[in-house]
This record gives structure tokens, C-alpha cells and sequence, in this order.
């Protein structure tokens, strides 16, 4: 089997890359228990390879850890989580391209979009919204998480016990690569 290091961002056949749980954690700021809760209630399902029974990791796409900062947010400024389920549903149905373009603001309980500064003016204007969230912000965050932490390649499911080359610095990894050796 193809062994693959720990660190570092790792490509796909396809180009693709994917991020573990713990890497989508550190890259958002959220718990892992919440981004557990979260994809087995279908919030953010992650939608390179989800959980699938005992040994097998979730992988998330860059897209996946957009949302799953945009939901973060929502919550942070006291958004239900049924008003954030429906504002998500919208949002999945767009490409990345679209994503990028679309500011949501809310007024704690509805969530809005907007697809140009004119909209947010008008929507302000209008007595609406009392925070905003530009996804393109959210993509800018994520990237620069993203830079020194770990991507997993996108093609192929890897159990979560399969042994991988030791990361340099990862002492641990490296112990108990040398205890199986010797």
C-alpha cells in the first residue's frame, strides 16, 4: 500500500485535496465535537469522503471548510441553528465562483443574501441586518489557516490505523514507527 506523510499538503491523482477533522477544526476554530455533531445531523456533510463506519476518517474540501466557517459565524452572532440549516441548504446549491461573491447579513434571525454592495445598502436602508458575513473574507481566512496545516490526498479511503511515514517533528509518529520496526 501507498504510504503518505502526515504533513504537509498532500494532492490527489486529480489535483484534489481534502482535510481531516482535526485539520478542519484548527483551519475554522471550532471543537471537534462540534464538527462531529454538525456532518452526522448534515449541517456540513463533508463531501470528499464522509465517516463510514469504524477506521475511516472524514475528509473535507476546501469548499466544505468555507461553510463550515460561514456557520461559525452565524452561530457566534446568535443565529438559530435552524435558520442557519435553511441558509446553508441555499448556499450548497452555488459553485465556489458564487460563494466568493455573496455577502449574508442577518439580523439574528433571518439570514439574507446579497449579491452586490447596492443589495447590502438597500437591505441596511431597509431597516435590515446587524451583521454581515463576506464569504469572500471567509475564503481569505481559511486559505491562510490552511497554509501550515495538513491536506490529505482526495482519491482513496485510508483507515485510520494504516501506517504512515513518520512527519519530521512528529516524534510520536517516528516512536512508533521505530518500536514496530524493532
Amino acid at each position: 500500500m501507498h504510504e503518505q506523510p502526515l504533513e504537509g499538503p498532500l494532492v490527489g491523482e486529480d489535483g484534489s485535496v481534502g482535510y481531516r477533522g482535526v485539520t478542519a477544526c484548527q483551519a475554522v476554530g471550532i471543537s471537534y465535537r462540534q464538527l462531529d455533531y454538525w456532518a452526522r445531523t448534515t449541517l456540513v456533510v463533508p463531501s470528499i469522503r464522509d465517516a463510514s463506519g469504524s477506521g475511516t476518517q472524514r475528509l473535507y474540501s476546501f469548499r466544505d471548510l468555507v461553510v463550515l466557517k460561514v456557520v461559525k459565524r452565524l452561530l457566534d452572532a446568535g443565529v438559530s441553528l435552524q435558520n442557519i440549516r435553511r441558509a446553508i441548504e441555499t448556499l450548497r446549491s452555488r459553485g465556489v465562483e458564487d460563494l466568493a461573491g455573496i455577502t449574508l447579513i442577518s439580523d439574528g434571525t433571518t439570514v439574507y443574501e446579497c449579491r452586490s454592495p447596492e443589495e447590502v445598502v438597500d437591505l441596511l436602508q431597509g431597516g435590515q441586518g446587524v451583521f454581515g458575513i463576506a464569504i469572500g473574507g471567509a475564503f481569505k481566512e481559511i486559505q491562510g489557516s490552511l497554509s501550515h496545516l495538513p491536506a490529505e490526498p482526495a482519491a482513496g479511503p485510508q483507515p485510520v490505523g494504516e501506517a504512515a511515514s513518520p512527519a519530521e517533528g512528529d516524534e510520536l509518529a517516528a516512536r512508533r514507527a521505530r518500536r514496530r520496526a524493532g
